[in-house]
C-alpha cells in the first residue's frame, strides 16, 4: 500500500463527560475495558500506518503511559501538543511538519467504528480525491458535522446546522491529500472558536477538488455523553468472546458471553449474564448479580450487589444492597450501604476517588 500517515485526535476538555473527565483525559475511558483511544489507534495500525500522530489537548494523562513512543506497537509516534481545543482542522494544521506533505487520515480518539478502515484506505490511495470522507446517517444531525448529497456528489458541508441540511453526519474519519492544507491556511475561527473542518472541506469543493465519501455498513458512535460511552460499551460487546482465566467457585451461574480475567474470583452464589466482561484481579462476591452489558475493570470488588449496564472503572468497590443500573464508576470509587436503604435501582455518573453512601 502506498505510503499513508495517521493522525488520531487526543484533545479537547470533554466537559460533557464531567465528573469522570476532571482527573483524566476522556479517550482513555475504558469500553468494554479497552481505553477508548486504542480503538482509533488498532484501526490506523490496521491499515499498515506505521508513522502515527498523536494531537494530545491540556489533559492528557494516561495517553503517553499506555503508548510510549509506539515501538511496542511497531509504530513510531510523535506527540503533537494543541493545548487548546481550536478545532479539527486546526490540529491538521498544526501536524503540518509532522505529516510531511505525505497523504493521510484523520482519525478522531473519541469516535468508535465497527467497520475497519483498510479497504477505505486502499480506495482513496487508488482514487486519489483531494479529501474521502465516512458518514453516518443519524436521527440528531444538528450536534454533528452534515453533508449534502445531490446526485451522488457531496455538495454541501455545514457544522451542526440550526435548520435540517441532510442525516449523513460526518463519521470522526477522514483521509485527505497536502492539498487541504492551503484551504485550512485561509480558514477564519468559527462561532465557537474553532477551525471547523467542514469549512475546510468545502473550501476544497469550492476550489474545484475532488471530494468522495463513503457511507458505513456497520454501527458508529460518537461518545461525546455518558450515555454514548454506554451505549458503545453495549455495541462492542455484543461482539465479545466467552474466555474464563479466573477463579469460578461451584455453584456460580454464567450465561452468554463472558470474559474472566487472570486473578479475578467469583464466589458461590454469584450470577453473571453475558455479554460481560470482568477484569484482572477483581473479586465477585457471593449474591451478586453481574448483568448484561456490563464492563467491570481490574481490583474491583462488587458485592452484595445487582449491576447492569454500566462500565466500573479500576480499584473501585461496589458494597450496597442495591440495583446498579446505566452507571459509569470512576476509579477508586466506593459505593456502600448504610444499612437502611430499600433495594431500588440506582444510575451514577460517578467520578473517580469519590465515596457514596446510600
Amino acid at each position: 500500500m502506498s505510503r499513508l500517515k495517521g493522525l488520531l485526535l487526543a484533545g479537547g476538555h470533554g466537559t460533557r463527560l464531567r465528573p469522570l473527565t476532571y482527573t483524566g483525559n476522556k479517550h482513555m475511558l475504558p469500553i468494554a475495558n479497552k481505553p477508548m483511544l486504542m480503538y482509533g489507534f488498532d484501526h490506523l495500525r490496521a491499515t499498515g500506518i506505521t508513522d502515527i500522530g498523536i494531537v494530545l489537548g491540556p489533559l492528557h494523562e494516561g495517553i503517553k503511559d499506555a503508548l510510549g513512543d509506539g515501538s511496542k506497537f511497531h509504530v513510531k509516534i510523535t506527540y503533537i501538543d494543541q493545548p487548546d481545543p481550536k478545532g479539527i482542522a486546526h490540529a491538521v494544521l498544526i501536524s503540518k511538519d509532522f505529516l510531511e506533505n505525505e497523504p493521510f487520515i484523520v482519525y478522531l480518539g473519541d469516535n468508535l467504528l465497527k467497520e475497519s478502515i483498510p479497504k477505505l484506505a486502499e480506495e482513496f490511495i487508488a482514487s486519489k480525491p483531494d479529501a474521502m470522507v465516512v458518514l453516518a446517517r443519524v436521527k440528531d444531525p444538528g450536534r454533528f458535522g452534515v453533508v449534502k448529497i445531490e446526485d451522488g456528489k457531496i455538495t454541501k458541508l455545514v457544522e451542526k446546522p440550526k435548520q435540517f441540511v441532510s442525516d449523513y453526519a460526518l463519521a470522526g474519519v477522514y483521509f485527505f491529500q497536502p492539498s487541504v492544507f492551503p484551504v485550512i491556511e485561509t480558514l477564519r475561527p468559527s462561532g465557537r472558536n474553532e477551525l471547523e473542518i467542514t469549512e475546510a472541506i468545502q473550501g476544497l469543493l469550492q476550489r474545484g477538488g475532488l471530494i468522495t465519501f463513503h457511507e458505513v455498513s456497520g454501527w458508529w458512535k460518537d461518545t461525546g455523553r455518558p450515555e454514548d460511552i454506554l451505549e458503545a460499551n453495549q455495541l462492542v460487546l455484543r461482539d465479545l468472546k466467552s474466555s474464563m482465566r479466573g477463579k469460578l467457585d461451584e455453584g456460580v451461574s454464567v450465561s452468554g458471553s463472558v470474559e474472566i480475567g487472570e486473578g479475578t474470583h467469583v464466589h458461590k452464589g454469584a450470577t453473571i449474564r453475558g455479554p460481560a466482561v470482568i477484569g484482572d484481579n477483581s473479586e465477585i462476591g457471593p449474591g451478586a448479580y453481574v448483568g448484561p452489558y456490563t464492563s467491570i475493570g481490574s481490583y474491583v470488588k462488587i458485592l452484595g450487589t445487582e449491576i447492569e449496564n454500566s462500565i466500573v472503572l479500576d480499584g473501585s468497590i461496589i458494597d450496597c444492597h442495591d440495583r446498579v443500573v446505566d452507571s459509569i464508576i470512576g476509579r477508586n470509587s466506593q459505593i456502600r450501604s448504610n444499612g437502611t436503604q430499600r433495594p431500588s435501582g440506582r444510575r451514577f455518573v460517578v467520578g473517580e476517588s469519590t465515596y457514596v453512601s446510600l
